[in-house]
């Protein structure tokens, strides 16, 4: 059975099942260019004002303050309408005709924080409307009056309603709004599903990769209005159910599904986003179809970063809501993140991976693979040894991909990810299929049935499937509601999102654009200001109510000169050094999550933030350098400490009274974990001084 999955891995990996699987199709006018848009957090606020101030008083409604043209960078003030207009021109110049689909996960309305102007249904209902007649505009198809030439694909955000965070199960007028505003977005056999609960799936690529847009608010610990995913009669129950079923019509018709919301599966040893019980079950429903999903793409947190689920943390006692302890371990996360509890948080994250089990390293020759002396295998760190090595895909885990915001909180930020079409470029798109009908599904049921029936049905059949067995004195009693899916065929290859095939994530490019620059905005201390504000770096990184790093100045011009709009590359997977990431498959990330979680010794953290700063700035010339002339004394750009995570791997450590080691150490006078300073300054998109890095770390 391993013979013949690592052939299928084979096969897979080289596009080879594809191709024969597309030759049947004819070819459409449009190809597939394997890129998507990945859009979120747009936070336009009708009531921005250039100019204004950035205090938590006036929010960029009032007032004479830093606050541009294109928004407040580093701020809490949401987004001026300015900025989504140059946001979407972008975009029509610049990556429009290159894009199958769009990712647009949610908050499309500004935040209920200017007590003068609290939101009302209008309002919110209308910034989304606006926003998704935009993209209506940007993407129409030339030929059709209602049709889309490429698929958006939106899902509702926690600021989307009124009062925010609290969305009652459906159906309910929300819904049924949401409905109306989306029906350009929503496939017609997918409406009932919508309406009911807010989720539904659109084929992004007819017969082969589906989105699916979940509705994270009946999951989010935050909304009072609901209760989980363990009881029947919830809406994070009904829809886990949905998902369960839909993800096998998946498996059975050969196709691949990537999974969206605006609330990320976020979780650390104290605090978490989600119920725990709706954790739980998405996890488990990850694990059963790791061979379907590709990955998931999130929102809401707007700092850049990702999330990695560990299975062996599903609890089926938690997942029926039977675990107390489980339940009351983490608390839920607070709804504005500060920079220093985001950090606080990052660093939990951190934590957790220094944990994992790495990617095994395959040898370079044969004398790696000799045998230690005496016969004896060398243990190393965890996954050093034969047994753990097992799983080389790295299938234990799972990846989740939080991006960051247009909302200018740091500078504004939106990516283009790429995915691997080979043996898929003649395959029939989007904008040439039927846009009434799915095709039929394996089963007979029409789709709106399966979405609206009483579950209760199928769990008694699946019931009945099983001979009855005395149960066990010491076993805890099972939950009848609870249907675990099938997993993978043992003779399965590996999923796209552990081995590289056909619509595996290759990686992405991030832009942002620098509202520093693009404002122009010449700013000084007015005499009452500039003493309280002239304080420590500490007063903006943890406050609550961000004013930015231009608190407190009023430009000395009256009349804006902002220079022209324009995002530009911030940084790319693709050749990203410190990173090294080859592609966006899990066990990428968990090489990336395990090198970032280890620490060097406590002597290796004795430089200073100006020499550190030095270094980096010293890097960035080296780096400069070797691109001109090709070569590289250390090409990935990684510390001491990313060497000493390479030797642990290969069971290699230097011994403190090594001579060899410590000159080098002495020439290198580099001891940081530069991978994680560098995942720190990406997470705040470059907003931090490196010494405030530093600081934070």
């Amino acid at each position: 059975m391993a013979l013949r999955r690592i052939l299928s891995a084979a096969l897979l990996s080289h596009g080879v099942i594809a191709r024969l699987a597309g030759s049947a199709g004819a070819s459409a006018p449009r190809q597939l260019h394997g890129r998507f848009l990945h859009i979120s957090d747009i936070h336009p606020d009708e009531f921005y004002l250039a100019h204004s101030s950035t205090d938590e008083a006036e929010a960029c409604h009032r007032g004479k303050g830093p606050a541009g043209v294109f928004g407040a960078e580093t701020s809490d003030c949401d987004s001026p309408f300015a900025l989504v207009e140059a946001t979407f021109e972008w975009i029509r110049a610049n990556v429009k005709d290159d894009i199958d689909f769009v990712v647009w996960t949610g908050d499309s309305a500004r935040h209920d924080s200017d007590e003068d102007i609290p939101r009302n249904q209008s309002q919110v209902l209308g910034t989304n409307r606006w926003i998704a007649d935009k993209f209506v505009e940007l993407f129409r198809h030339p030929e059709e009056d209602q049709g889309l030439e490429v698929p958006v694909v939106p899902t509702l955000g926690n600021n989307d309603i009124l009062p925010h965070n609290i969305l009652l199960a459906g159906p309910n007028p929300w819904l049924q709004h949401y409905t109306q505003i989306w029906h350009h977005f929503i496939p017609e056999a997918q409406r009932h599903s919508f309406e009911f609960g807010g989720w539904f799936f659109v084929e992004v690529i007819p017969n082969r990769l589906a989105v699916f847009s979940l509705n994270t608010l009946y999951f989010f610990d935050r909304n009072a209005g609901v209760d989980g995913c363990a009881n029947p009669s919830e809406p994070g129950f009904k829809q886990m159910e949905w998902l369960r079923v839909q993800l096998g019509f998946m498996r059975q018709r050969g196709m691949k599904a990537i999974l969206m919301g605006h609330v990320p599966p976020a979780r650390t040893d104290s605090k978490k986003l989600w119920d725990e019980t709706c954790w739980q079950k998405y996890t488990l429903w990850l694990q059963q179809y790791r061979d379907v999903v590709v990955a998931g793409l999130y929102g809401h947190m707007n700092i850049d970063h990702f999330l990695i689920q560990d299975t062996h943390d599903v609890d089926l006692a938690a997942i029926s809501g039977l675990s107390e302890e489980e339940l009351s371990t983490r608390e839920a996360m607070e709804d504005e993140l500060s920079i220093q509890s985001a950090t606080d948080y990052l660093q939990e994250l951190r934590n957790g991976w220094s944990k994992l089990n790495p990617p095994p390293t395959p040898p370079k020759s044969a004398a790696s693979r000799k045998k230690p002396k005496g016969g004896k295998k060398k243990k190393g760190h965890k996954g050093g040894d034969k047994k753990k090595r097992r799983d080389i895909w790295g299938e234990r885990y799972q990846l989740t991909l939080v991006a960051p915001s247009i909302v200018p909180n740091y500078f504004p930020t939106l990516r283009i990810v790429e995915y691997n079409i080979s043996g898929l470029e003649n395959a029939p798109v989007w904008a040439n299929k039927p846009k009434t009908l799915l095709p039929a599904v394996h089963g007979g049921a029409p789709q709106k049935h399966l979405d609206l029936r009483d579950i209760s049905v199928e769990i008694e059949a699946a019931a009945k499937k099983k001979p009855k067995k005395k149960p066990a004195k010491d076993k805890k009693p099972k939950d009848p509601n609870l249907i675990i899916p099938d997993p993978p065929s043992r003779t399965a290859a590996p999923g796209p999102g552990y081995l590289p095939q056909p619509l595996s994530l290759t990686g992405y490019t991030q832009y942002f654009a620098n509202l520093t620059y693009i404002n122009n905005l010449t700013l000084s201390f007015t005499e009452e200001s500039e003493p309280e504000f002239m304080q420590s770096w500490v007063d903006w990184i943890i406050q609550r109510w961000r004013q930015g790093k231009h608190r407190g100045k009023t430009p000395d011009t009256k009349k804006p000169q902002p220079r022209e709009f324009s995002f530009e590359v911030e940084y790319s997977t693709f050749t990203d050094r410190i990173y090294k990431l080859k592609d966006l498959t899990v066990n990428s990330y968990v090489d990336l999550a395990y090198r970032m979680g280890q620490r060097a010794k406590r002597n290796a953290f004795e430089l200073d933030s100006r020499k550190w700063a030095e270094d980096e700035e010293q890097e960035g010339d080296e780096a400069e350098s070797e691109e001109e002339d090709g070569t590289s004394d250390d090409e990935d750009g990684a510390s001491d400490t990313d060497e000493q995570v390479e030797a642990q791997r290969k069971g290699k450590g230097k011994k403190s009274g090594d001579k060899k080691g410590r000159k080098h150490k002495k020439k290198k006078g580099k001891k940081k974990n530069r991978a994680w300073l560098h995942f720190l300054k990406h997470a705040f998109v470059g907003t931090l001084e490196k010494e405030d890095l530093w600081k934070l770390d």
